[in-house]
């Protein structure tokens, strides 16, 4: 799989991307990212990326002829794929969001900044996700949750084959079950005796119980 990061900020990736399942995920072929610098489409001696909203108001929008130049330089060196604008119109995203990208072969992720998107980039993308209800300063770290997400599905990223179908939100609202390890007592605090059983019946049952559907918004 492909992740194409369109980004002013391209070093805030640079943690992230480089330890525990990302990293091994790239050490195995598995995944390849490319980051986009978002500057180096600006327009004039400047790099200008933003500009002033037309009728007025506070803030900067981003122009569209940079971030659509950079999206298909992006297609065009790393392969045709889905593009994705992060920003707070967009479609929640979820478990089932997740899996769906971890499918695709190339996905680019736009990351916002400033006030906004000038309108007409909107035309030029796939599909517009939101993390949630909440305003952040720019789309770098929905990119990051988004990218999280969806890799750890790919076949062979995590260590076990179920690890990703037993996972909560697997099936869209279920919670995973409580999970214990040693000791078998903390503090007065028992495992409970069936996980001791050596039953998997009986296991599997319990575990089943213990899940809980996700509540209501």
């Amino acid at each position: 799989m492909k992740v194409s990061i369109i980004t002013l900020f391209p070093d805030m990736f640079q943690g992230p991307f480089d330890m525990s399942m990302l990293k091994k995920a790239q050490d195995k072929g598995l995944l390849e990212i490319n980051l986009v610098d978002l500057r180096e489409f600006g327009l004039g001696p400047r790099k200008q990326v933003d500009d002033t909203p037309y009728g007025g108001g506070d803030g900067m929008v981003l122009r569209p002829e940079p971030v659509v130049d950079a999206v298909e330089h992006a297609k065009k060196t790393y392969g045709d794929g889905e593009v994705v604008l992060l920003c707070p119109t967009g479609d929640r995203f979820k478990q089932s969001v997740a899996l769906e990208l971890s499918q695709k072969q190339h996905i680019v992720l736009v990351c916002g900044h400033y006030e906004g998107f000038d309108e007409r980039i909107r035309e030029f993308v796939d599909r517009q996700i939101s993390i949630g209800d909440y305003v952040l300063t720019g789309g770098e770290l929905p990119a990051m949750v988004v990218v999280d997400a969806a890799v750890r599905l790919i076949p062979g990223v995590l260590g076990g084959e179920r690890s990703a179908l037993d996972e909560s939100f697997s099936d869209g609202e279920t919670l995973e079950h409580p999970h214990y390890t040693r000791p078998e007592e903390f503090r007065g605090m028992k495992v409970p005796d069936v996980l001791l059983s050596g039953h998997h019946g009986e296991i599997a049952k319990w575990r089943e119980d213990k899940s809980s559907n996700k509540p209501k918004d």
